[in-house]
């Protein structure tokens, strides 16, 4: 007779094995370290420009900044290696290895947060493969993972990775999202599988989708001027773009995941709060290379959160809260133009907008917001959150947290933006 014991499953045990069901009926992949197979892509026809993105969902550790004070035990976490000292779950663009199997498994047990930043335009065919490579610190977990499109309203059940509804991609294994991009807006992107944690652990990234306004400007703007929206008049027009995802980092949790505890989250007590996964000053570091073979530092927090801009132009921020926390976001004596809430543009059925003017944005848990600023005149202006509770470092003097900068050159200084956070 059986023992009782050798049946019980725990609740990721069972999650993880009907995920594994699934994938296996759906026809998903072994990760290609363990069996090679091709990712295939979606048909799509020439209305409808195909892009494909591989991410790969693993662990891993990263930096928060240098002036935060110990809290013992858990930060620094002893386990850190050199040059780090938190641990986390996250995403890393596995793009560029889709037909290399070993650069895919190397990237294991590297995860960066926030995580890769998309971008695509309307009427898109969109492919993301999501691999699951595992956790390299908790090999004991066989946590499922899901990328769930936050107030995305596209996604059929199938796609939309809540995986009671949908399915989640146990370790080993990868699976083909699909979705055609209908709406133009600023959204997110997170892990559904035990959400709770995996989106606190860093499971947390942007997404946005560019207007077909731009393909056919309005209003007398030439050719190659970018909207925020089809707003049909030019008014979200704008010259840069600068993406910020607004998260807080608990570090007891952190630990706790590292040293196989567990987190009663009602005790929620974060300890950073971050713009891109980073906190101020770290936020004003350049963009970097997460492939880089330099460690330690920013390597698995590359977006920089720096916005600079030459004075007279129009520049969007595009703010998303993954965070559990609400913020408002205010830039010292710069007017703030609000013109759209959710990815939905701020216009009433008469097609009167209601753009909002103000000098501070509050989002709460969920929620984003576009908004639009005409740079001053030159010099360097503060963005942060108004929350002072929200501007140290684990709790240490100094300013810290969600605060950056806004760089204002003279007029023609800076030459056309290329890309969002460049």
């Amino acid at each position: 007779m059986e023992r009782l014991t050798d049946l019980r499953l725990s609740r990721r045990a069972l999650l993880a094995g009907a995920g594994a069901t699934g994938a296996a009926i759906l026809g998903t992949r072994m990760v290609p370290a363990l069996a090679a197979a091709a990712p295939t892509v979606a048909a799509a026809s020439s209305a409808h420009p195909q892009k494909k993105v591989h991410l790969v969902g693993t662990d891993g550790w990263v930096s928060m900044p240098g002036n935060a004070p110990a809290d013992l035990p858990f930060f620094p976490d002893p386990l850190a290696p050199p040059g780090f000292n938190t641990y986390v779950f996250g995403f890393r663009d596995a793009t560029a290895f889709d037909q290399d199997p070993a650069g895919i498994a190397a990237l294991r047990g590297k995860a960066q947060i926030s995580a890769p930043m998309m971008s695509f335009d309307e009427e898109d065919d969109i492919t993301i493969t999501l691999t699951n490579l595992g956790l390299v610190q908790r090999p004991d977990l066989f946590d499922g993972h899901t990328l769930h499109w936050h107030g995305f309203v596209n996604a059929i059940p199938l796609f939309d990775g809540v995986p009671e509804l949908s399915l989640a991609v146990p370790v080993g294994r990868d699976l083909d999202y699909f979705y055609r991009i209908h709406d133009a807006g600023t959204y997110m992107y997170h892990c559904h599988f035990e959400d709770v944690e995996h989106v606190q652990m860093g499971m947390t990234g942007m997404v946005y989708v560019r207007p077909k306004q731009n393909r056919a400007p309005v209003n007398g703007d030439t050719a190659g001027t970018k909207y925020a929206y089809n707003d049909g008049d030019g008014s979200t027009r704008y010259d840069r773009e600068f993406a910020f995802m607004l998260t807080e980092l608990w570090s007891a949790a952190h630990y706790r995941d590292a040293h196989i505890q567990v987190s009663d989250w009602t005790d929620y007590d974060p300890s950073f709060s971050l713009l891109n996964g980073r906190g101020y000053p770290d936020t004003l570091e350049a963009n970097g290379d997460p492939l880089s073979t330099a460690a330690g530092g920013l390597q698995f927090q590359p977006i920089s959160s720096l916005v600079t801009c030459n004075a007279g132009e129009k520049v969007l921020l595009r703010l998303s809260n993954l965070g559990y926390k609400d913020h408002s976001i205010t830039a010292d004596n710069i007017d703030l133009t609000v013109v759209a809430k959710d990815a939905s543009l701020l216009r009433g059925r008469d097609g009167t907008f209601n753009y909002l003017t103000t000098n501070t944005v509050t989002l709460g848990g969920g929620e984003s917001r576009d908004v639009i600023f005409t740079a001053p005149a030159e010099g360097t202006y503060l963005l942060y959150d108004r929350d002072y509770n929200y501007l140290s470092n684990g709790g240490g003097g100094g300013y810290g947290g969600m605060m950056t900068k806004i760089v204002v050159s003279p007029a023609g200084t800076l030459p056309p933006q290329t890309a969002a956070n460049a």
